[in-house]
C-alpha cells in the first residue's frame, strides 16, 4: 500500500492479500502506444519473431499492395490489421507465417501529381525521376502509419513494383506470355478515357447516369429487288422508304459501318407518309405501334419477314448525299444481341466504338485497316471529318442531329437518362474507342496447345477456397464473361513493353526473347529509365534503321497481379513461397488485384498464385452511409489512434462481421473502448493476484487442485479450442465476442467473484491460495496469447510484466514468439464442464432472489444472508457434494441444502444473519470473537492468519 492511500484510510492489522501490479487500471493506450512501436522498432521485434518461427511450417499471406499515393484511410486500416490478425494467429498456430509489405508505385495517379506539381510537357526522363521520388515519398508516409497501428511485418525492406528487380522480372514475365502465345497486337475497342489519353482496365470504369440525346435515325433504301422479295412482295410499292434504328450515341453516326438486326425477329415493312408524300419503314414488328406514336406518323403493316431474310441487303448512310465521305453502303449483319426491348430492333455498328459491333463487323470478314476511326485520343473528331472535324464528340451532338435531320433521316430525338460507363479517376464519361493495343488472349490456345487463359483460370476458382464463399461465384463469373485483355497503356510512368517493332509491317523482332531479356538486364541495374535512354542501334546494330521502339507501358493492374512471380518467386522468395496461402482484400478486388494475379499466373504457372481468397467489405458510418470526404462523415485511423488509441481500432475491427459492410462512429468506438474496459480490468486482477506466484515453485500439481479451479482450466480450455478453430477460418468476430463475453461472465460474473475470498483471506503460500494461484496464470497464459492478435499493445505490455524474468528472456521479450499455451489435460475435464454448468444455473436463481432481498434492505450484501436451498434428485447431489464450500459458491456467510423427496418440494428460503461480521473476511459468524486476543476476527480468519489454515476442498 502506498503512503498517500494510507493516509485517507488506517491500515487494518489484520490485513488481506492484495497484491498489487505494475499494470495500470487505465491504459493510456493513445499516449503509451507510440512507445511499444518505438521499441518495436529497435528492438527488431518482428525479426526476433521471424527467428523463433524457423523451421516451422510456413504460412505465407501475399499482401495485395496499395497505392503509394496519399494519406492511408480507415479502408486501408482494416485492410492491414486483418493482414495482421491473420499474420499472428497463423503464428501462435505454430507456422512461421512472414510479413513482406509491398505497395503499387507506377502507374496514372502519380503521374497526373507529377502534372500538376511541375506542367504538362515534362520531357519523360524527367517524369520517370520525379515520379520514383513522389512514390518513394508516399511510400515513407504510408508506412509510418501502418506501423503506428502495431502491424509487424518486413517495413524496413517492402516490396515496391518500381524496385528496378521488380521491374525487370515483370518484363521478363510478359515475355513468357508472349512465348507461349497468350499475347497479341490487333486493332480493338478498349475503354477509353479522354482524359488519361489512354486505355482503361475493367476495374477502372465506374457507372454514373449519364443524360444523352436518344435518336431515331432512317437508312435509305437502295437494294429494292432485294427488299421486295424478303418481303415477299414482286415490289415495293414506292422506292422511298428507310430502315431505321435507335440509339443513345449520335456521335457514331458518322463511324457507322453495318445495321444489324436479329435473326429469329419478326421485322415489319410499314406503309406510311411523310409531308403527304408515301413512305415505307422498315421496324421489328413487336416496335411497331410505339415507333409510330414516338415519330407521330400513321401506318399499316403491309408484309413482314424474318431478320435472316434481311441478310446481307445494303443501305444507304444516312448523310450520303451530305458529302462524298459518308455515300456509302451500310450492308446488313445479323446478331443475336439485338432485342426488341427497346427502340426500333435494328441497331447501328460503328466498328470502332463498340465491342458488339467490333466482333460483328470483324465476324464479317472486315478489315482492320477498313475500320473508320475518327475520333482521336483526346475525344475530338480528325480535322478531315467532313460536317464535324474538329469537334469533340460531345459537341457534335446537335450538329449531327441538324445534318440528319436536314437528310430527312431524322425520325425522333429525345433526351434519355441512362448509366453510363466512367472514368474511375477523372469522372468523366469514357467511349470504346478501337486502338492498336496489345492483349492476352481469353479464348487463345497456348501454343502448347494447352487449355485456353479463360478455362485455365476457371479450373483454378473452381480449386480456390473463398471466404466469404460468395466470392467463388462473383470472380468466376467476371472470368467467364470477361473481354481479352488490354495490357497495354499510352503512359510514361509504367514497365515498358519494350518491345521492337517492324517500321512497316509492326511485325515483333525475330529475336524478340532475346531482345527482351537484355533490356531486362539494363532495367535491373538502372530501372525503366534504361528503356528510354536505350538506342536501338546498341540493341541491334544495323537494323536499327527498319525498327521502332514499342512506347506503350504496362497496366498497372499488370505490376500487381504479377507480383506472385516478382515477389514470391523473385525479389523476396527467401521470405516467401509460391503459391501463397491466402490473398486478402477488400470485395472490390474480384475486378482487381485478384483477377489480374489470377489471369497472369495462369498464363505463367497453369495455376493460380493463391489456395485462398478472403475478401472483406468498407467500412460505412453509424447509419451505413458510405464514407466520404464530402459527407464529411470520415473517420482518420491516425486521428483514432491518437485519440483512443490503435488497440481500440484493431478491437473495432476484430469484433466487426468484416464480411459485410464495417460500421464506425463515435457512439460505436465507445462500446468498443468499454468492451476493452472489462477486458483490461480482467487482466489487471489476474496480474494483480499473481503477482507473488513463482509457478516454478509455487505451482499446485493438476490433480491437487481445488475443483472449482480445475473446473476453470477446463473452462478455459473448451474456449481456447473454440478460438483456435474460429482463427483458422479467419473468423475474428466470434473470437472476440467470446473473450468478452468471457471476462464478464465465467471470470468476472463467476469464476473471479467467487474466487476473490479464497484469494484475499487464506493463508498467503497456503495450498487454497497457490491451488487458485495456479489456475489463474494457467488462464492468463492462454488468455493473452488468444488476444495477442488484435489487443497486441495490450498484450505485449501485460506480457513483459506477467512472464517473469526468465520466461520474458526466452521470449526474446515479445509475445509474439509464443504459440497457443497448451493448458493442462483434465481426466474429468468433461465432467466438471456439466457440473459446473449446473451448478451456474442453480447459482443465477438464487443470486437473484439475494438481489431482491438487497433491493428491499433486508440485507447489506450478500454476505449477510444465511442461505437454505431445498432441493430432489439429482440437484441435492450436486449442491450436497460440494459440502461446506456450498456457501462460497452463492458468496454467502452459510448455506445449507436440505433433501426434498420431489422437485415440486424444492425451494430456496435466504434469512439475515444474526451473527457477528467478521472484521477481515465480512463473513458473519458465529465464531466471531471466539479469541478473546482478537476478539473482532472469526475462527477462519483467526486460523489463516495465526493457525494452521482452512481447509479448502472444492471453492
Amino acid at each position: 500500500m502506498s503512503d498517500n492511500k494510507s493516509a485517507k484510510k488506517p491500515e487494518s492489522k489484520y490485513p488481506v492479500n492484495m497484491t498489487e501490479t505494475p499494470f495500470p487500471m487505465r491504459g493510456d493506450l493513445a499516449k503509451r502506444e507510440p512507445n511499444w512501436v518505438q521499441q518495436w522498432q529497435t528492438k527488431k521485434i518482428y525479426e526476433r519473431v521471424r527467428k523463433a518461427a524457423a523451421g516451422r511450417p510456413k504460412f505465407i499471406l501475399h499482401d495485395g499492395p496499395p497505392y503509394a499515393n496519399g494519406d492511408i484511410h480507415l479502408g486501408h486500416a482494416v485492410n492491414k490489421i486483418l493482414k495482421d490478425m491473420v499474420i499472428k494467429s497463423r503464428s501462435l498456430a505454430g507456422f512461421d507465417a512472414p510479413y513482406v509489405p509491398g505497395w503499387d508505385c507506377h502507374g496514372m495517379p502519380i503521374e497526373i501529381q507529377i502534372e500538376k506539381l511541375y506542367g504538362k510537357n515534362l520531357p519523360t526522363a524527367e517524369v520517370l525521376t520525379k515520379a520514383r521520388a513522389y512514390a518513394l515519398e508516399q511510400v515513407d508516409r504510408q508506412r509510418k502509419d501502418f506501423i503506428r497501428l502495431g502491424v509487424l511485418g518486413e517495413w524496413q525492406n517492402p516490396y515496391l513494383t518500381m524496385n528496378y528487380s521488380n521491374e525487370a522480372d515483370e518484363l521478363r514475365a510478359l515475355g513468357a506470355m508472349l512465348e507461349k502465345g497468350y499475347v497479341y497486337r490487333g486493332l480493338k475497342p478498349v475503354n477509353w478515357c479522354f482524359d488519361c489519353q489512354s486505355a482503361l482496365a475493367e476495374a477502372e470504369v465506374e457507372y454514373q447516369d449519364k443524360r444523352d440525346p436518344a435518336i431515331d435515325v432512317g437508312f435509305k433504301f437502295a437494294e429494292f429487288d432485294k427488299l421486295a422479295s424478303a418481303f415477299d412482295l414482286t415490289q415495293l410499292p414506292t422506292h422511298e422508304g428507310y430502315i431505321v434504328i435507335w440509339t443513345t450515341t449520335p456521335w457514331t453516326i458518322p463511324a457507322n459501318q453495318a445495321l444489324n438486326v436479329n435473326p429469329e425477329v419478326t421485322y415489319a415493312l410499314v406503309q406510311t407518309e411523310r409531308d403527304g408524300q408515301p413512305l415505307l419503314l422498315i421496324l421489328a414488328q413487336d416496335l411497331v405501334e410505339s415507333s409510330l406514336a414516338r415519330f407521330k406518323l400513321e401506318g399499316v403493316t403491309i408484309a413482314t419477314c424474318k431478320g435472316e431474310d434481311l441478310s446481307g441487303i445494303s443501305f444507304l448512310h444516312p448523310l450520303h448525299a451530305a458529302d462524298t465521305f459518308y455515300n456509302r453502303l451500310s450492308p446488313m449483319y445479323l446478331a443475336d444481341y439485338v432485342t426488341t426491348e427497346s427502340g426500333t430492333g435494328v441497331v447501328h455498328s460503328a466498328p470502332a466504338y463498340g465491342l458488339d459491333d467490333f466482333i460483328s463487323c470483324k465476324a464479317h470478314g472486315m478489315q482492320d485497316d477498313h475500320i473508320l476511326t475518327p475520333v482521336m485520343g483526346d475525344g475530338k473528331y480528325v480535322s478531315t471529318l467532313p460536317l464535324f472535324g474538329g469537334m469533340t464528340i460531345w459537341e457534335a451532338s446537335k450538329p449531327i442531329c441538324n445534318a440528319l435531320r436536314e437528310a430527312g433521316a431524322l425520325f425522333e430525338v429525345k433526351m434519355f437518362d441512362h448509366s453510363y460507363m466512367h472514368c474511375w479517376r477523372h469522372k468523366t464519361p469514357i467511349i470504346y474507342r478501337a486502338t492498336s493495343q496489345w492483349f492476352a488472349g481469353m479464348d487463345i490456345k497456348p501454343k502448347d496447345g494447352g487449355a485456353s487463359l479463360r478455362e485455365t483460370a476457371l479450373k483454378g476458382i473452381a480449386e480456390t477456397k473463398f471466404f466469404p464463399d460468395w466470392g467463388q461465384a462473383r470472380l468466376h463469373g467476371m472470368i467467364a464473361n470477361r473481354p481479352d485483355w488490354t495490357l497495354s497503356r499510352q503512359r510514361q510512368w509504367g514497365v515498358p513493353m519494350a518491345f521492337v517493332v517492324h517500321k512497316e509491317t509492326g511485325a515483333l523482332h525475330p529475336r524478340t526473347p532475346e531482345l527482351l531479356e537484355q533490356v531486362a538486364q539494363l532495367i535491373e541495374k538502372s530501372g525503366i529509365d534504361a528503356w528510354l535512354a536505350l538506342d536501338l542501334k546498341d540493341l541491334i546494330g544495323d537494323e536499327a534503321a527498319d525498327y521502332v521502339k514499342n512506347k506503350d507501358t504496362l497496366d498497372v493492374w499488370f505490376d500487381s497481379g504479377s507480383t506472385h512471380q516478382t515477389v514470391l518467386r523473385g525479389s523476396h522468395k527467401q521470405q516467401l513461397a509460391f503459391p501463397a496461402d491466402l490473398y486478402l482484400e477488400g470485395s472490390d478486388q474480384h475486378r482487381g488485384w485478384f483477377h489480374s494475379s489470377l489471369l497472369t499466373s495462369s498464363m505463367l504457372n497453369g495455376a493460380p498464385p493463391y489456395k485462398a481468397l478472403l475478401t472483406h467489405g468498407f467500412t460505412v458510418d453509424g447509419e451505413g452511409k458510405k464514407m466520404s470526404k464530402s459527407l464529411g462523415n470520415t473517420l482518420a485511423p491516425q486521428k483514432i489512434s491518437d485519440t483512443l488509441g490503435a488497440d481500440i481500432l484493431r478491437l473495432w475491427i476484430a469484433s466487426t462481421d468484416y464480411t459485410g459492410e464495417l460500421s464506425i462512429s463515435d457512439e460505436i468506438l465507445k462500446r468498443v473502448t468499454e468492451a476493452y474496459r472489462r477486458i483490461r480490468n480482467t487482466l489487471r486482477f489476474l496480474l494483480a493476484n499473481i503477482s507473488d506466484f513463482n509457478h516454478a515453485q509455487d505451482a499446485v500439481p493438476v490433480a491437487e487442485l481445488l475443483e472449482i479451479d480445475r473446473y476453470a482450466i477446463a473452462n478455459m480450455a473448451a474456449l481456447q479450442k473454440e478460438i483456435e478453430a474460429h482463427y483458422e477460418q479467419y473468423e475474428f468476430q466470434p473470437v472476440y465476442s467470446k473473450l468478452q463475453n468471457y471476462c464478464s461472465e465465467d471470470l468476472g460474473g463467476f469464476y473471479l467473484d467467487i474466487l476473490k475470498d479464497r484469494l484475499y483471506t487464506t493463508g498467503v503460500t497456503s495450498h487454497a491460495r497457490r491451488s487458485a494461484q495456479t489456475a489463474l496464470w494457467h488462464i492468463t497464459q492462454s488468455l493473452l496469447r488468444v488476444m495477442a492478435p488484435a489487443l497486441s499493445f495490450t498484450a505485449e505490455e501485460a506480457w513483459a510484466i506477467f512472464a517473469g524474468e526468465e520466461a520474458f528472456k526466452a521470449s526474446d521479450e515479445t509475445i509474439f514468439t509464443q504459440t497457443w499455451w497448451q493448458l493442462p489435460e483434465l481426466a474429468d475435464g468433461e465432467a466438471l464442464l456439466a457440473k459446473y454448468a449446473a451448478l451456474r444455473a442453480v447459482r443465477t436463481d438464487v443470486t437473484k432472489q439475494l438481489e431482491d432481498l438487497r433491493t428491499s434492505g433486508a440485507i447489506g450484501s450478500s454476505l449477510q444472508a444465511e442461505l437454505s436451498i431445498k432441493a430432489a434428485g439429482d440437484k441435492y447431489q450436486l449442491l450436497a457434494s460440494l459440502e461446506d464450500d456450498l456457501k462460497f459458491i452463492f458468496i454467502t456467510s452459510l448455506a445449507k441444502v436440505i433433501e426434498v423427496a420431489a422437485e415440486a418440494e424444492e425451494a430456496v428460503t435466504v434469512a439475515a444473519s444474526s451473527a457477528e461480521k467478521c472484521e477481515r473476511c465480512w463473513h458473519y459468524r458465529a465464531d466471531v470473537g471466539a479469541h478473546a486476543d482478537h476478539p473482532s476476527l472469526c475462527g477462519r480468519c483467526y486460523s489463516n492468519l495465526f493457525g494452521a489454515g482452512e481447509k479448502r476442498k472444492f471453492a
